[in-house]
């Protein structure tokens, strides 16, 4: 006879029901459950419905990534996807989920949930103008990554319409929006009753990595204040932004209303950038620099740095976690209130893969780990303890930043290749010629390098350059 076995009947038929009964283990619990498999808990018995439906917390973050019946099939639509009849193109491509919303508004478990998660699934401009505008839906962050049959220019518009200057007084809810970054590893697969598998539920999963976001060894860094570099994996080391140039002007319209995961740049050739007019334009169109030809006004942030390797800091100098621009702080030093300098983090600071699991809270979305929520702690950490980051697009980093050893210079230490010498054109003859030499040097040593020497040193800054034809003279 096992243990379990001598336990009372009722004391083993009621384990769960106690354990479940305690607030604070369900609401730690649920979060690591498929909506699926709640829904099964509250079917088992009228008190674990009570206790299920009871608690709007429990479907206040709402994931149907996992969900099958949400995965939009294309063979399901009698043309191949296009629209049928009177069937329209979000009837087709949204149809699943806005089933599953409706039987969740029937539910009334719809207005509890504040975080929802899309990533990969069919969602539609449409189905994301109606979680901004309609009454029914109360999410705060909406997670859209990797997703298919999206119209991009229709969503800038929508969300730039939600934040209109003349938006209802306390519109949109929506405060957080992933859309820029890849979505989540893949969880385990599915049953063909759209059931998780028993062991993908808690066993399979780490809690750590799941609710604090420190995972294991393998884990990539985290984005923006830990892992330097590129930060979107569509751009491939090539620097092709066009992707995500479209996106600046909606980003500046919802700074300080909705959050992105992603940021602007604040290069001193943007007009957002605090050191905007410290730089001196001319001088570095003078110097051949190509990034200074045709700068837009707005451009998004695709590379995470640290230091200028001159300087050790920026023009417009770091984006610290918990600490407010200069401008926000009055004549005597003293800080704004909390709620007041939330609209300031907004657009300032990124959203942080993967969305949050036990809050709903938006500085729990964008608070780096190892930081506090509670920003006006921050400012007691060492300099070394910082989170921060200088978020810059690839058009401010051109032609002064390595992506071999990941060093850049600034606009005050490095001005451009041909800012000492007169004639332009000779160094650019000087300086191809170095580069077919480079190229020559390195076949003889290894004859099936594939990259040239461009690719391999990223771009041609002033030391890297120097530094090569040091080796070759």
């Amino acid at each position: 006879m096992t243990q379990n076995s001598s336990l009372p009947t009722e004391i083993r038929h009621n384990a769960l029901l106690q354990l479940l009964s305690n607030s604070l283990v369900l609401n730690h619990t649920t979060p690591y459950l498929s909506s699926y498999d709640v829904l099964n808990l509250a079917a088992a018995s009228r008190t674990f419905r009570y206790i299920v439906y009871s608690t709007p917390h429990i479907f206040s973050r709402l994931d149907l990534t996992t969900v099958r019946k949400a995965q939009y099939i294309e063979e399901k639509s009698g043309r191949g996807g296009e629209p049928d009849g009177d069937q329209t193109e979000d009837d087709v491509y949204s149809g699943q989920l806005r089933r599953i919303f409706t039987s969740l508004r029937c539910l009334d478990i719809l207005r509890h949930v504040q975080v929802l998660c899309l990533d990969g699934l069919s969602v539609t401009s449409e189905l994301v103008h109606g979680i901004l505008t309609e009454p029914t839906y109360s999410v705060k962050i909406l997670s859209i990554r990797d997703v298919a049959n999206m119209n991009e220019g229709k969503l800038r518009a929508a969300l730039q319409y939600a934040c209109r200057p003349s938006r209802p007084e306390g519109t949109p809810r929506l405060k957080g929006l992933y859309v820029f970054g890849p979505k989540d590893s893949a969880r385990p697969a599915l049953t063909s009753s759209g059931a998780s598998t028993p062991t993908s539920t808690c066993t399979s999963i780490s809690w750590d990595a799941a609710g604090a976001g420190a995972g294991g060894a393998d884990q990539e860094p985290e984005a923006w204040y830990a892992k330097r570099g590129a930060q979107f994996p569509v751009l491939g080391g090539s620097g092709n932004t066009s992707k995500w140039a479209p996106w600046a002007p909606t980003l500046d319209a919802c700074h300080g209303i909705i959050a992105f995961d992603a940021v602007l740049c604040t290069g001193p050739r943007h007009l957002n950038s605090r050191a905007w007019g410290t730089v001196d334009i001319e001088a570095l169109n003078a110097a051949g620099n190509p990034a200074s030809a045709a700068v837009p006004i707005h451009a998004v942030a695709t590379h995470s740095l640290g230091g200028c390797a001159g300087c050790d800091s920026a023009p417009e100098g770091w984006t610290i976690w918990g600490e407010e621009p200069p401008t926000e702080r009055d004549p005597y030093e003293r800080r704004a209130s909390e709620g007041g300098t939330m609209t300031t983090d907004i657009g300032r600071f990124p959203l942080l893969a993967p969305p949050p699991m036990h809050s709903v809270s938006l500085k729990s979305a964008m608070c780096p780990t190892g930081q506090s929520v509670y920003t006006r702690l921050s400012q007691f950490r060492s300099k070394g303890e910082q989170a921060r980051f200088i978020p810059r697009c690839y058009d401010c980093i051109r032609d002064r930043y390595c992506t071999t050893c990941n060093k850049w210079w600034c606009e005050a230490c490095y001005v451009g290749p041909w800012a000492s010498i007169p004639d332009g054109e000779a160094s650019r003859a000087k300086m191809a010629d170095l580069i077919c030499r480079l190229n020559a040097q390195f076949a003889n040593f290894t004859p099936t390098l594939g990259p040239s020497i461009q690719e391999l040193l990223g771009v041609r800054h002033e030391q890297c350059a120097n530094a090569a034809a040091e080796a070759i003279v």
